[in-house]
């Protein structure tokens, strides 16, 4: 009699391959048809109203009702000429998903029914709020939440089977104003960086008058077949494989790292790439990933706000393409045991309203001075904010990977590369020259810089924050995660040293010392400063663990303990400085995280129960009667001992592995309900990670073992060998 496991197998192995097709003759003559993006809005809009709605995304200029109106209208106009029925107010709450309440344009009228949009639905809108993670902001009786309309990012139109809905990125705040969710404070973070860095790039060219902050975000997931997934309670209601033995093969050849794209996963590729293209996301890259089925797509730079919101939209583009290919989208740090996490590769940057990459060295010394002031201020900002960096991507799912030999570790560095750790240390020991001329190899004490080619600096994988040319690379960030947290903490931060770095400067000019020479002064004087979070090592060495301590340096391993962070004093201040955060928001937002965390530890622990109750002890058992019934068999027909020997063995072994097994899930079951007791959500946080989650090693490894034991056609969970190398 076939298991579940069997027919999940015998279905996906008749899988067949759907054609390869796009149906457009090249990418230019689709990308961006669902958007209603700056060409459709001058085509829908009056000259006047257009260019007030291109001031609002450029500049943050207020539109006033009227115009509200005509805006609307262009919209409904637009997406129902798409075939659009409905329209919603699509926000990021602190649930980690997107999410969206949809409303149709039909009203009834005396006459019958029109469609209808007017300005104060796109402006604003009132979602049931109870249900949403608050933090204690809100009482729960208390629903209002309100979605206020993000101009600088597109509405776009989202189809599926069942027919096609007006989407419009939004902010969602409380009553009271407090941000419920993630664009908000990241917006806010946004405009302080932008205010911080135009003032200093005044120090050295008067015609930039706005920066704005530049991400290329590279996703990397895993593809599994759908009704492999479907086998997996595990996998289905937690992300990740509580159990299974290692694959003999798993990523140890090295062969799957960019090599030739099975056929069935092209045709999934091909497909969600052209359906966000069509939403205007600028996929440019996709290959293999290191791992067995595991993949990454990446897309050109944009301005933040927009490459985080089409980050979160490719997400849902990837799960809802994948399920028409029978696929399901891994996006969890740490699927499987034994083989590479995924994460999500930060690529940051600064740009200005002139072109200019602020993070991109000049061909002169001079030149170079703008370049070191972004650069070395950067720097100076990680080393001062290291651990809250550290916070703002710790998850549970996240401290899987992090520090586990395939992605950077807990320990915050940054990685500059040969090159320019020589530029900097000869900065730090040099003199002050006064000679103005550029043509000697020193100026101001700066050396001049080589060209800096995009591959000249080498990508250290073990880095969590490396320079790689002209933008830093924040690797830590995991595959689930949204980015708005990491990246509303590290444009935070800069912008708060850029803040400091200028009244340093501004303090030393007045005292009559040349501009040059005092940007060069607190320059110098930042390198010294920072110099114990540059690193250039191999980040995964013990050796480096004991160096970090040394320096001084944070190792903080597991989440509850580094969301700390989130609310010391300096975090406080820092926030309340840049009008990012409040006190009350930011003790909201740990109050969130620390509940998630305990609550996906508490669903781990009780699938873990679920599955070993009620799967693998009733398999194994199974198993283990067989083998009685072939000892007395054997002894039956007259054999002694040195036939029932193996059998025996076995017997034994089994015996033994569901003993402990059975004992350390009884043992979990019983901590798991004294931590549940526990009223304050750090202390449960903590008893869960260090109490509870304890027990997850024994017991997967008794699991394990069982799986190498039990018949293979008795086994109910699809093995990792068909997980990963199923064609």
């Amino acid at each position: 009699m076939k298991n579940s496991r069997s027919n999940a197998l015998i279905e996906a192995q008749n899988r067949k391959t759907p054609e390869i097709t796009s149906g457009f003759d090249k990418i230019s003559s689709f990308y961006g048809v669902n958007v209603f993006d700056k060409k459709k809005m001058k085509d829908y809009l009056s000259k006047e109203v257009y260019e007030k709605l291109i001031n609002s995304i450029n500049q943050g200029d207020l539109i006033n009702q009227e115009d509200a109106n005509q805006i609307a209208t262009a919209m409904k106009l637009w997406a129902m000429s798409k075939g659009a029925t409905h329209y919603t107010h699509w926000f990021q709450p602190l649930t980690g998903s997107t999410a969206e309440k949809h409303d149709s344009f039909f009203e009834p009228s005396g006459d019958g029914a029109i469609e209808k949009f007017a300005g104060s639905a796109l402006v604003q809108q009132e979602p049931d709020a109870s249900s949403f993670p608050n933090g204690g902001i809100r009482n729960t009786f208390e629903a209002r939440g309100y979605t206020a309309w993000d101009p600088s990012s597109p509405a776009f139109i989202m189809e599926n089977k069942s027919g096609k809905t007006l989407c419009i990125p939004t902010v969602f705040v409380s009553y009271t104003g407090e941000a419920l969710d993630f664009k908000a404070p990241m917006l806010k973070a946004v405009a302080a960086i932008d205010k911080a860095a135009t003032e200093v790039c005044q120090y050295f060219d008067k015609n930039i008058t706005k920066v704005n902050a530049s991400l290329g975000i590279e996703q990397e997931y895993f593809l599994v077949d759908l009704s492999l997934y479907n086998a997996r309670p595990d996998l289905v209601m937690t992300g990740r494989t509580l159990f299974g033995h290692m694959s003999a093969k798993g990523q140890q050849l090295e062969d799957h790292y960019f090599g030739s794209i099975p056929e069935r996963v092209q045709s999934f590729m091909v497909d969600f790439e052209n359906e966000s293209l069509k939403l205007g996301i600028p996929l440019k890259t996709r290959h293999n990933e290191v791992a067995p089925m595991q993949f990454e797509c990446a897309p050109i730079y944009e301005e933040i706000n927009l490459a985080i919101d089409h980050n979160q939209l490719l997400m849902d583009v990837m799960e809802k393409v994948a399920r028409r290919h029978n696929f399901k989208v891994l996006l969890h740090e740490k699927p499987y045991a034994g083989i590479n996490g995924s994460g999500k590769h930060n690529n940051w940057s600064l740009i200005t309203d002139t072109g200019k990459n602020l993070l991109a060295p000049g061909k002169t010394p001079k030149n170079n001075l703008m370049f070191l002031a972004f650069f070395v201020n950067t720097i100076k900002a990680v080393s001062e904010h290291a651990d809250l960096l550290r916070a703002s991507i710790a998850s549970v799912s996240n401290d899987h990977r992090l520090g586990a030999n395939e992605a950077p570790p807990a320990i915050i560095s940054i990685f500059l590369g040969q090159q320019l750790n020589e530029v900097l240390d000869e900065i730090e020991s040099s003199k002050v020259s006064k000679k103005v001329k550029e043509e000697p190899t020193m100026w101001l004490g700066i050396p001049k810089i080589p060209n800096i080619l995009l591959d000249n600096t080498d990508r250290n994988r073990t880095s969590p924050f490396a320079f790689t040319g002209n933008k830093f690379e924040l690797r830590a960030v995991g595959s689930s995660a949204n980015s708005s947290a990491s990246m509303t903490v590290l444009n935070t931060i800069v912008a708060d040293q850029l803040v400091k770095f200028k009244a340093e400067v501004d303090k030393l000019i007045k005292k009559g010392e040349k501009k040059d020479l005092a940007l060069v002064n607190v320059i110098r004087k930042y390198i010294k400063e920072s110099k114990s979070i540059r690193f250039e090592g191999n980040g995964y060495s013990s050796e480096w663990e004991k160096e970090a301590e040394k320096r001084g340096l944070s190792n903080i391993k597991t989440t509850p303990k580094s969301l700390d962070a989130y609310i010391s004093a300096k975090t406080v201040e820092l926030f309340a400085n840049h009008n990012v955060f409040t006190e009350r928001e930011l003790h909201a937002r740990h109050e969130i995280m620390l509940e998630s965390f305990f609550k996906k530890l508490q669903i781990e622990a009780r699938v873990m129960g679920e599955m070993v109750n009620s799967m693998i002890i009733p398999s194994a058992i199974t198993y283990q009667n067989e083998l009685i019934k072939n000892v007395k068999g054997l002894k039956e027909i007259g054999l002694g001992n040195e036939a029932t020997e193996i059998p025996m063995r076995i017997i034994n072994k089994l015996s033994e592995h569901l003993s402990a097994l059975k004992n350390g899930i009884d043992n979990m079951l019983l901590e798991r309900k004294k931590v549940n007791e526990m009223g304050d959500s750090r202390e449960k946080a903590v008893a869960y990670d260090e109490n509870i989650k304890s027990f997850f090693e024994d017991i997967r490894y008794h699991t394990d073992k069982l799986e190498q034991i039990v018949d293979d056609n008795s086994w109910p969970l699809p093995k990792f060998r068909e997980l990963l190398f199923l064609k």
